[in-house]
């Protein structure tokens, strides 16, 4: 999801309590904060000398140790009046991914993309997933991927001087 898709998402729905899923029946609790918002570049070259660039806004949320007892979510209306407030003072690049880093004591921190939404007749449930690495440069690499598994076509394919690695 992209932030353009985020913030219009939250102006159609500023009556739903908005809340994270950030895996599989586990949500952040409702004493959370949105804490930070972060434009940032990627300027990046991958193990096979590939260059790369994009975008990202990166909101974070932070679960309030002195709020535990809290019961009733963040409204998508006050989370979209913190982002507005944002945009006016550093600009959201509307085209970027929208990802939400978090963390709490049995989850690492991690930086959680959109995986899917779904609503009810009072919340908006964003479902975050984390994005598994990869090589971005496995023919340059000679990784052959298959159905079940990724392999290697040669053993020594990242090998000193292989143009890999």
């Amino acid at each position: 999801m992209n932030t353009a898709d985020f913030l219009s998402l939250l102006k159609q729905h500023q009556d739903k309590s908005l809340l994270f899923e950030y895996t599989k029946g586990k949500f952040v609790g409702a004493n959370y904060h949105i804490t930070e918002i972060k434009n940032i570049v990627i300027d990046a070259v991958d193990c096979g000398a590939g260059t790369d660039y994009w975008k990202e806004t990166i909101v974070q949320l932070w679960e309030s140790p002195q709020e535990k007892e809290k019961k009733e979510f963040m409204s998508a209306y006050k989370a979209l009046g913190i982002l507005n407030k944002v945009d006016r003072i550093k600009p959201m690049v509307r085209d970027a991914e929208i990802k939400f880093e978090y963390s709490n004591e049995a989850f690492h921190t991690a930086q959680l993309f959109v995986d899917d939404y779904s609503m009810d007749k009072n919340s908006l449930v964003l479902k975050l997933s984390v994005q598994k690495t990869d090589c971005k440069a496995k023919e340059t690499c000679g990784i052959v991927e298959t159905e079940t598994e990724t392999i290697s076509s040669s053993k020594n394919s990242c090998a000193p001087g292989s143009g890999c690695c």
